[in-house]
């Protein structure tokens, strides 16, 4: 950049913002960086003290921040993620679909150690609604060498997007609750209004509650029942702990499913249990998802709505972050749990 007389600057970019104040009435952004001086410009510029200005020299090779940002954002936009025109320098990721955020974790890194490069975005795995931010890409300097740039372009074309949002599948699932107390009636359910609601957000097809006895042969026989109703997902509440007379998790063994975890290094949640009985899923689900607004179940849930298939090593990642201050005022997803 150079600094130039305002009267020979027509033309040319301005390489700040120029600020406007009215004591007592305005403060604000009178030009902004980046904007083509225009003849009409000079008087103003002139009344508000500017006599010389700082304008942008264009050399060849080297990118304006605005059309830098404008390209990253469009190597690194995937699937569901549109992108705004450059503001200050900065261009804003949006998803165009409630659904839960994927990034590229080792491609960010990458691109992120290029010189000059900044894009900061949400927590992997992050809920997101319809036009919600994701991110916000810009270079540090007002400008950059072209081949910082073509370097991306190059990476996004040959690797894939670096952000993309995917969106919930229609899944139909089936909620069973075990245990002699609730199937005698001795005590009420408390499961099934929590479970429901958690469904509902993901706007799943309910195919209904049963209840179960402290018997492995009639768990099982529920399981198989549901899976031949072609639920997608199936979710056990009750008997889940390391007790004798907790049966569940033998249940879901001796349905045949393939079992991913039985326990897992998330509080709440220790005792969850995730398997596949083909490509149905099967969840077994402990007591503290009755108590507590956020568990591992939240944590799991968007994943298996997305269609993504889990493995133990997923869970084992899970113990970063996995420990939940059970805040007074829950923000999850705004928070680290399970990032």
């Amino acid at each position: 950049m150079k600094k130039i007389a305002v009267e020979k600057a027509v033309g040319m970019i301005l390489c700040h913002d120029i600020t406007r104040i009215i004591p007592g009435e305005f403060k604000g952004r009178a030009f902004k960086k980046g904007h083509i001086i225009q003849k009409e410009d000079i008087e103003k510029l002139l009344e508000l003290g500017k006599e010389q200005i700082y304008v942008w020299e264009p050399k060849a090779g080297e990118i304006h921040e605005d059309e830098a940002a404008l390209r990253i954002a469009r190597a690194v936009a995937g699937e569901n993620v549109d992108y705004d025109e450059p503001k200050e320098g900065k261009s804003t990721l949006k998803s165009k679909e409630r659904g839960l955020l994927k990034i590229d974790s080792n491609l960010l890194y990458r691109i992120n150690s290029i010189k000059d490069i900044s894009i900061a975005s949400l927590p992997q795995n992050f809920i997101v609604e319809s036009g919600q931010k994701l991110a916000g890409v810009r270079i540090i300097p007002l400008t950059t060498r072209e081949e910082n740039l073509i370097q991306i372009e190059d990476l996004c074309r040959g690797e894939g997007k670096v952000l993309e949002i995917k969106k919930y599948k229609k899944l139909k699932a089936a909620l069973i609750t075990t245990g002699n107390e609730i199937y005698k009636k001795r005590i009420q359910d408390k499961f099934g209004p929590v479970i429901r609601k958690k469904l509902e957000f993901f706007q799943a097809q309910y195919l209904g509650q049963t209840f179960c006895p402290d018997n492995i042969e009639e768990i099982k026989k529920e399981i198989l029942h549901s899976k031949q109703q072609e639920a997608d997902l199936i979710i056990l509440t009750g008997g889940m702990s390391v007790d004798p007379d907790d049966l569940t998790p033998g249940a879901i063994r001796e349905s045949g499913a393939k079992i991913v975890t039985y326990g897992a290094p998330v509080q709440p949640g220790n005792m969850f249990m995730m398997a596949y009985l083909g490509e149905t899923v099967l969840l077994g689900v402990p007591g503290c998802a009755m108590y507590y607004r956020t568990t591992i179940l939240d944590v799991v849930l968007p994943r298996i709505f997305i269609g993504e298939i889990l493995t133990k090593e997923d869970f084992i990642k899970m113990g970063e972050g996995g420990f939940c201050l059970n805040c007074e005022v829950c923000r999850y997803p705004q928070c680290f749990f399970c990032r």
